[in-house]
């Protein structure tokens, strides 16, 4: 059965662990590289990486774009949202329904 990860700082992250997802702290970038890894090529489906550690893993995470599982998914943290969450989305349902269909003001 696979399962679902939450991946950066303690404070972003720590609340994750009440609704029942596995938490993963880290606190350098080479730390968060290897536990990526880790988890991607483990039982995770879902991978949650804060906005700031997606930003920091850029190159690692470009791998697994391709690839059926894990879906990685960019959350806000304890800094704040950069928009980078919702940018994505918007690429991947342009890329699956061959235009864009999120209607707003922001770009």
């Amino acid at each position: 059965m696979y399962k679902a990860a939450v991946l950066g700082d303690r404070d972003s992250i720590y609340g994750f662990a009440a609704i029942g997802l596995d938490t993963y702290p880290v606190a350098e970038r080479e730390e968060a590289a290897k536990m990526l890894k880790t988890l991607a090529e483990g039982q995770y489906a879902v991978i949650y990486i804060t906005e700031s550690l997606q930003a920091e893993l850029e190159s690692e995470i470009d791998r697994y774009v391709t690839d059926y599982l894990p879906a990685i998914i960019p959350i806000p943290g304890v800094s704040g949202n950069t928009g980078k969450g919702m940018r994505n989305v918007k690429k991947s349902v342009e890329r699956a329904v061959g235009s864009d269909i999120i209607f707003n003001n922001e770009s």
